[in-house]
This record gives C-alpha cells, sequence and structure tokens, in this order.
C-alpha cells in the first residue's frame, strides 16, 4: 500500500501560543499533516489547568481539553526570555514554515517577536496570531477571551437572548474555535504564496472581528430596525419575524427546531404537519408579508406552538420526518455523542484513559482522498524537549543537559 502523504506533510510549524483558539489552529494543521512544535513556558499552557472550570478530573494523564487543542503536536518547554531560550526559538523558526502565537502585542514587542522583526530575519514565514481585539486601535492591548471579546462585545450576549430574561449560557472554546478556522483559512493562502514566491505574510484574527462577521446577516439588517418587520433585539420569541423559528416545546417538555427560512414555500407541508390542514389555504396565515401587514405574526406563532405540545419529540420526528421539513429536536451532549449520524460522519474518535474511554472530537475538515488522522495524546509538559532539540535542532546531549541545568528548557514532568 502506498504511503499516505497528508496535505500538509513536510510543513513546520511552531506554536507560542496558549488556551484555545490559536492552538485549535495548530491542531487542524497537525491534522493535515504539518510538523507542529508547541512552546510551553515552565508554567504550562494555562489550559492544562482548566479541568475544575469544566467538570473534569484535575489529571494531567486524562486532560481531555488540552489533548483537544494539541494532539499531534510535539510539546517543549523552553524560556524565551533570556538569550539561550531566545536563540533556540530562533533556530526553530529558521526552519519553520508557519509560527504561531496569542501573545498580545506589547509581550511580542518586548521579546522581539513582533512580525516587523520576525519577516527580515525570515522573510518566508507566515506569521500568524489571534489577539482578542486586534493590533491597532485604543483596546488592542486589552486581554480578551470568547466570552469578553466575542460573545459580550462582539454583541452575541446583548442581543440574542429571550426578553426579559439574561443572556445565554454560552461556553468556552465556540468563540475560540470560530476564530481558529478563520485563521486557518488565511494560514493556508498565505503558504500558498510563501511556497509559490518564497514571500511571507502576517495572518491575523481577532475575537471581536470574528463575531461580528459570524453574525453578519442580522447586523447588517438591524440597520433598518422595524421598518421592514424586522425585530430589535432583545427580543421577545413570540415576535420573531417568522413565527416558527423559535423552538418549540413538544408534550414530553422536549424541544423542536424548525427552520423555514422562506417561510410561504414551506408553509403547506409544516401546517399539514401539525394538524392545521384547515388553514392551508387562508390568505393571511399563508403568507409572510400579509401576516406582517395584519399584524397576525405571533397569533401564528401560538398557533404553531400548542399544536407542538400535543405530541411528543418522538412522535414529531416521525410526523416532520415523513413532511421533508427541515428540523431537529434539540439534543443534549450526551445524546450527541451518542448520536448514529455524528458517528457515521466521523465527529469523534475513541481514546483510552486512565477512566476508560473517552471521545476526542475531530476537526471538521474531511478530505475524500485523505485517511483521517490518527491521534497521538500530547504529552506532559517538556515531554518531546529532548527529541526537538536533538533531532529537529541538532544539539548534542552535553548541550541539552547544560540548558537543563540553567532552566532554560526544561523536561517531561507531570
Amino acid at each position: 500500500m502506498d504511503e499516505v502523504v497528508r496535505p500538509l506533510s513536510g510543513v513546520k510549524v511552531v506554536e507560542l501560543a496558549t488556551f484555545i483558539a490559536v492552538p485549535a489552529a495548530g491542531r487542524f494543521l497537525a491534522d493535515m499533516g504539518a510538523q507542529v512544535v508547541k512552546i510551553e513556558s515552565s508554567k504550562g499552557d494555562n489550559l492544562r489547568w482548566t479541568a475544575p472550570s469544566e467538570g473534569r478530573p484535575l489529571d494531567q494523564d486524562e486532560n481531555t481539553s488540552f489533548d483537544l487543542e494539541n494532539a499531534n503536536k510535539k510539546v517543549i518547554t523552553l524560556d524565551v526570555r533570556g538569550e539561550q531560550g531566545k536563540e533556540v526559538l530562533a533556530k526553530l523558526l529558521s526552519n519553520a514554515d508557519i509560527f504561531l502565537t496569542n501573545w498580545r502585542p506589547q509581550a511580542l514587542q518586548r521579546q522581539n517577536l513582533q512580525y516587523e522583526v520576525l519577516k527580515k530575519k525570515y522573510p518566508r514565514l507566515v506569521y500568524a496570531n489571534i489577539t482578542g481585539y486586534g493590533e491597532k486601535g485604543p483596546d488592542c492591548d486589552l486581554p480578551g477571551f470568547d466570552y469578553t471579546a466575542f460573545f459580550a462585545r462582539g454583541g452575541w450576549s446583548g442581543t440574542l437572548y429571550q426578553k426579559g430574561t439574561v443572556p445565554g449560557n454560552w461556553i468556552p472554546g465556540l468563540g475560540d474555535h470560530q476564530a481558529a478556522m478563520t485563521l486557518s483559512a488565511g494560514i493556508l493562502a498565505a503558504l500558498y504564496r510563501a511556497k509559490a514566491t518564497g514571500k511571507g505574510e502576517k495572518v491575523s484574527v481577532n475575537l471581536l472581528h470574528a463575531a461580528i462577521y459570524m453574525q453578519a446577516m442580522l447586523i447588517q439588517a438591524s440597520q433598518y430596525g422595524s421598518e421592514f418587520g424586522g425585530q430589535v433585539y432583545p427580543m421577545d420569541r413570540r415576535l420573531n419575524a417568522n413565527p416558527w423559528l423559535p423552538c418549540a416545546k413538544t408534550k414530553d417538555e422536549r424541544f423542536i427546531q424548525i427552520c423555514c427560512p422562506v417561510y410561504d414555500q414551506y408553509y403547506g407541508a409544516v401546517i399539514k404537519a401539525i394538524g392545521r390542514e384547515d388553514l392551508i389555504d387562508d390568505p393571511i396565515f399563508s403568507h409572510l408579508a400579509e401576516m406582517h401587514k395584519h399584524g397576525r405574526a405571533a397569533e401564528m406563532y401560538d398557533i404553531f406552538q400548542e399544536a407542538m405540545a400535543k405530541k411528543t419529540a418522538a412522535e414529531w420526528k416521525q410526523i416532520l420526518t415523513e413532511a421533508d421539513s427541515p428540523f431537529s429536536v434539540c439534543q443534549t451532549w450526551d445524546e450527541v455523542l451518542q448520536d448514529e449520524q455524528a458517528w457515521a460522519v466521523d465527529c469523534f474518535v475513541k481514546m483510552d484513559y486512565p477512566r476508560g474511554e473517552k471521545v476526542l472530537i475531530r476537526t471538521a475538515v474531511d478530505m475524500e482522498d485523505t485517511p483521517l488522522p490518527e491521534y497521538e495524546k500530547p504529552g506532559h509538559m517538556g515531554a518531546d524537549t529532548v527529541e526537538v532539540l536533538r533531532d529537529y535542532l541538532g544539539y548534542s546531549s552535553e548541550q541539552i543537559a547544560e540548558l537543563v541545568e540553567k532552566n532554560v528548557i526544561g523536561l517531561a514532568q507531570k
């Protein structure tokens, strides 16, 4: 059998980043076959210690969050603040195609790691970073996480909730992963040009911009206010412009989500499915514009919600499937992990841990002629330091021992 050559085989990546967003981009590049060396300080990536906030065991042998973002990378411990540490980093970068970082602008400047400096030394290098708020403007140096820069500042938390209640229960990684895949797209474009011309590039993504782009359709529409039937968010779900878009509660207190973006087109099938054939030819309800003109959209919302409450989720699943209406039962995470379709499209891979088999989530890009990647868990802090310095950079055992003695590098530790 021919050896599999992954799309990014031979591409070398140096990652100087913590938490989720940038490491997630590094994980995607590793999935595609790139050789990714992740640099940690002696304190380690903060993501190694977030287990209590996520309801996981604080156990470095079973760190599913760290593994999610760092599988298939080589992890080394290196102090890049001193001259000898800078020398090791410089040697890594001299052979690298891509440099990933999430350090804030002032931190990069203190260590002479700005793009303007590195591009002179490594002109073919693709330099990629994610920040909270970008690298210009009055707030460029503010610390930013997806909870703050993405959800709050970006408009999700202030608009996307039921009026009169509170913002949604956001989760870590949701904004980070979107920013990571956006960054990955930019990296691949820059890498393509670098390979063709020898000229590198700086690729930047910030959480604020990513959040705004993800909501672009409705942020743009908000400029028209309510003049053409739109809502001003936050809103009462009963007053949604499309009365079938809000989730409906079933008889067994599950929720069903249907999606009929062109209401008039789906009207006949849905109204029949919910048992209201008497309304099929109704001149007002059958046309969204007419409903708004007569102020009766909320009435249709009530009709729909009342009908959905009369049957169980299982019953609706059969009815709506037969009606060929776009819908889904709102699943819990436990149900997602058991979802037959999710397994069929290779969302998951099983991994062995001390407390038993657990699931790792794959990145969401598949290729027809390239097999799915196998996953190697990242090691403990410093697990690959010796290998990288010896095999990648040519350091001798004596040189490595000297760097260990001076605390420039760290070896494997729990």
